[in-house]
């Protein structure tokens, strides 16, 4: 699909425009245009070089339910700015992953604007994305600013009335020694300490009407995009809430996860009062040397928390089911070992049960929408023999556990039988664990539900957060080529579905915990980036992970990398990258 040159006929309204504007240059419209040939979908279109992506976007949105936000050209994601050329084109909607990680991206800089324009920028020390939260962020405000309804209701209409300007998100491209200085300027010093790592030469700034900020991706073309929000109050700051994936024209309602958002807090807290609460700050420390000291003291804090959990558990003396669950790569496995140390250095005797083991014979399994074998719908577990064992333990009686054979997919009985005295306990795990429906026939008071996962606390700066799934996913992709053999390809292929089944199977029963544990290190990036940085390299540019993998090395390159040699043998980190003493 060369370019060639080509006399296209007068009604092609492309080619109208162009003329138009040949015609106020006082040009000679009769010269031939040059054409570039763009492949969407099974047909061949001509455009004039120099037309951008949104004019064509434009003309195929009818033809789409969602806003088309990016393109991807042979391959590679481009903002609506550029323009066009020979090549493949796909559109990209606030459907697909990049195009909704773009629209948060985009909103967050349109709140930004529009928050300081309100409040008043000298009134503003700081605004920080602390965590993700449902389907927002919490955002926190330091300075001189009272945040309530009212303020934030203020907020919103200037925002409206910026989605109504339509005002374009411009970018450019400065060097990096420029960009510190811009941003020591604006007073956002995580950005400029980021920077300061940087390998690249140039950083692209982005702005709305003079508002510049720096954003780690690609955003919308222009406001008008950016219609679908809210801003809630909530607790110490406020959400600012974006659409879901799946429905990119709708704002859900907010339903407070009290629990989630203390076990957030708390990890915040602990990187503050540790000074690492971003990428810059952390690869400061890592600059000075001071690695060991501070794995140790993470490693301390994670170890308190577990033995604070224990001593919860010992103190519910009815309690003799230890249920735990948590999301893929969240480290339960180790989690549970280090629990049931903590346990028994209390008194008690854990024993650990996969509920895995009950999964009803492969042929029995329940099958996805294509037809693949669902294993982790709760109904691929035989339920009914599951809560007969637990039953049975608890009464006290002689109970033979099954084992199941994943080469064969079939339970199998290979003498292992259990029987629970005073002081013993069962830690069960599995992504049903915190579902009534797995364990209904056992008393509320004996279940202790503990909900795990890996909330990441760093960000990379004050306004760009590390998504939790981010972590858990390099996590998952070191782990998988280490054990399985797998690439990383197939890692992020299976992802989505990974990520469904978690929706669907976890998340809406985090709040019913009686604990929650965040498992996430805040060096723990910087280590596996040795691991994760070749795999990703792996990648075929042609494949559709490839797009994936390349936003992961970028996102990657921020972290200086450090040794594993002192991360301890019983640390979670060690199910992902080796080395463990136990048994995971």
């Amino acid at each position: 699909m060369a370019g060639c040159y080509y006399v296209t006929p007068e009604s092609s309204w492309l080619v109208q425009c162009w003329r138009k504007q040949e015609r106020s240059k006082g040009y000679n419209i009769g010269r031939l245009i040059k054409m570039a040939q763009v492949m969407i979908g099974s047909e061949v279109r001509s455009y004039p070089e120099g037309t951008a992506w949104l004019k064509v976007a434009e003309e195929y949105q009818p033809q789409y339910e969602d806003d088309i936000l990016l393109v991807r050209v042979n391959g590679k994601l481009q903002e609506l700015h550029k323009h066009v050329k020979d090549c493949e084109l796909r559109f990209i909607t606030a459907r697909d992953k990049p195009g909704h990680s773009a629209y948060q991206r985009s909103l967050s800089l349109m709140m930004l604007k529009a928050f300081y324009s309100v409040a008043g920028a000298d009134n503003v020390e700081q605004v920080l994305f602390d965590f993700s939260l449902g389907r927002g962020f919490f955002v926190e405000v330091r300075g001189n600013v009272t945040v309530d309804q009212g303020l934030l209701g203020q907020v919103k209409a200037k925002m409206l009335e910026y989605v109504k300007r339509k005002i374009p998100i411009m970018k450019r491209s400065i060097s990096t020694d420029d960009a510190v200085d811009l941003f020591q300027k604006h007073k956002m010093y995580d950005k400029a300490r980021l920077f300061h790592y940087r390998r690249v030469s140039r950083v692209n700034v982005y702005s709305i009407d003079g508002f510049e900020d720096y954003y780690y991706g690609y955003m919308v073309q222009n406001t008008k995009y950016l219609r679908y929000f809210d801003l809630l109050p909530f607790q110490y700051g406020f959400l600012l809430v974006f659409p879901d994936i799946d429905s990119p024209r709708k704002i859900q309602e907010f339903v407070p996860q009290e629990k989630l958002f203390a076990t957030m807090a708390e990890s915040t807290e602990w990187g503050r009062r540790m000074g690492l609460e971003t990428v810059g700050a952390l690869n400061d420390r890592i600059s000075q040397g001071d690695m060991a000291h501070m794995i140790l003291i993470q490693e301390a804090l994670q170890e308190k928390k577990i033995a604070e959990i224990a001593a919860m558990i010992a103190a519910r003396k009815d309690a003799k089911f230890v249920m735990i669950a948590g999301p893929s790569s969240s480290g339960k496995t180790t989690f549970s070992h280090r629990l049931s140390v903590q346990l028994e250095a209390i008194g008690l005797k854990p024993h650990p049960i996969a509920v895995d083991n009950y999964f009803v014979n492969r042929v029995d399994s329940p099958r996805d929408e294509q037809g693949n074998y669902n294993y982790e719908a709760l109904e691929s577990l035989d339920v009914a023999c599951f809560n007969r064992d637990m039953t049975a333990l608890l009464a006290g009686e002689r109970v033979e556990l099954p084992y199941y054979n994943f080469k064969k997919g079939v339970r199998e009985y290979k003498g292992n039988f259990l029987k629970l005295s005073t002081e013993d306990i069962l830690v069960i795990e599995g992504i049903h664990c915190l579902n009534d429906r797995l364990s209904h026939s056992l008393p509320k008071e004996s279940k202790f539900k503990i909900y795990i996962s890996a909330l990441t606390q760093l960000n990379i700066d004050e306004h760009n957060r590390i998504p939790t799934t981010d972590g858990r996913l390099i996590r998952r992709m070191v782990r998988d080529a280490r054990t399985r053999g797998s690439s990383a390809q197939e890692t992020i292929k299976m992802w989505p579905s990974v990520r469904k089944g978690e929706e669907e199977n976890i998340f809406p029963f985090q709040e019913e915990a009686d604990a929650m544990f965040n498992s996430a290190l805040i060096y723990e990036l910087a280590v596996l980036k040795q691991y994760a940085e070749p795999l990703l390299f792996s990648i075929p540019k042609e494949s559709d992970e490839y797009i994936e993998a390349k936003r992961l090395l970028k996102f990657l390159d921020y972290f200086i990398g450090v040794s594993s040699e002192d991360i301890p043998k019983n640390s979670i980190l060690r199910e992902f990258i080796g080395g463990s003493c136990l048994d995971v």
